[in-house]
């Protein structure tokens, strides 16, 4: 059973958390961004078996309040049936939000619509008309917004008198990656706190724990900045050797027809992953949206290859993210100076540009041979 003092590498989030609940100032809208993976998601949940806690009270953890004086802050018991409920998941006054949802809408244009964003209809109906009926159980209601960076402008707006004037007992926590993408309205009225990727020692420890190979855990590790989710969905997918044969495949680049094909073949292998993984969570991800992602995860595996030649370039290659292949680094950094290597970089992270704008995906991966080559410039 989890409690706060269980999350790792988080104590600047969990101390305010604790500091305000012990002042009795907790915010009743809350915004924990971070990277995937670094516990936003736990410590949402177990902030909300604490509070949904019938004897919360009882038990605390240490947190430092006034003068540094150690006063007690609440802890969930877990031994009570809200605790039980939050943990296996069937607690009426935990509601969890997210885009999926749609697919149990009361209106059935909006149960046939693949939804890309997380929509007003499912908002209004899942958060706000919920939010306005009494708890179940008399403590209060908990609405956990997962990928609030996904929430419509519309729905956004439909939430703000929720987020500023939430019913008695209401508290929301948004979790998102990237605070900028909200409307500043819903920033504003959210207590902002910051989650930090974990350190790479311990995340490197965790999934060798979870039976990964040392140098495929160094790697995840320093590739995702410290996400252990991140990690583990990608050592699912088998990314790793297609890490290994794609950096090699750079280092011995010719911008001829067998490397674009490869490339093409990966994407698509890829994007058929991330279909599957999404219908097995019960969600639909269209073909063209699937393809894109995955582009983008192969060219951030590219980039990193360049990154690593751009750190031994200035002087910096005792921190390579690739070091299960060094020769990688080396080669490119012979292949390029750090002005070229600075200009591939670029150039790729247009190419993911131009992949959502529908350009047509072979040509996207006939420029990419071109630049691993030569650092030629765009041709699409």
């Amino acid at each position: 059973m989890l409690s706060l003092d269980d999350i790792v590498g988080q104590d600047e989030a969990i101390g305010r958390l604790d500091a305000a609940m012990v002042s009795g100032r907790l915010p009743h809208a809350l915004l924990f961004a971070g990277p995937e993976g670094v516990g936003r998601r736990t410590t949402a949940l177990v902030l909300a078996k604490t509070l949904l806690c019938a004897r919360a009270g009882e038990a605390g953890g240490a947190a430092l309040f006034g003068d540094d004086v150690p006063t007690p802050a609440p802890r969930a018991c877990g031994q009570c049936d809200d605790c039980r409920m939050v943990d296996s998941g069937s607690h009426p006054d935990l509601h969890p939000v997210y885009k999926e949802l749609a697919a149990y809408h009361d209106d059935p244009q909006v149960r046939g619509r693949k939804m890309q964003q997380l929509s007003i209809e499912v908002v209004r109906q899942f958060l706000i008309a919920p939010a306005g009926q009494a708890p179940s159980r008399g403590r209060g209601k908990v609405f956990i917004v997962q990928q609030a960076d996904l929430l419509s402008r519309g729905a956004q707006n439909a939430l703000l008198k929720t987020l500023e004037e939430p019913p008695p007992g209401v508290t929301l926590i948004l979790i998102c990656r990237h605070v900028e993408q909200l409307l500043p309205t819903t920033r504003s009225r959210s207590a902002l706190i910051r989650f930090r990727p974990l350190p790479r020692d311990y995340v490197a420890r965790r999934l060798a724990a979870a039976g990964i190979d040392g140098g495929e855990a160094d790697f995840w590790a320093a590739f995702t900045d410290g996400s252990i989710g991140r990690s583990l969905q990608y050592h699912r997918r088998g990314l790793y050797a297609t890490k290994r044969e794609l950096l090699d495949r750079a280092v011995a680049a010719e911008a001829d027809d067998e490397l674009t094909d490869w490339l093409v073949k990966q994407m698509d292998k890829l994007s058929r992953q991330l279909v599957s993984e999404a219908k097995d969570d019960g969600a639909a991800l269209a073909d063209s949206v699937a393809g894109r992602r995955a582009a983008a995860a192969l060219l951030e595996l590219l980039v990193s290859g360049f990154r690593d030649a751009l750190r031994l370039a200035g002087g910096e290659g005792s921190s390579l993210i690739n070091a299960d292949q060094p020769d990688v680094a080396e080669a490119l950094h012979r292949r390029f100076d750090a002005v070229r290597l600075a200009d591939v970089i670029e150039q790729l992270a247009r190419f993911e540009q131009l992949l959502w704008r529908n350009v047509n995906a072979k040509t996207i991966w006939a420029n990419v041979a071109v630049t691993c080559a030569s650092a030629a410039p765009l041709r699409a």
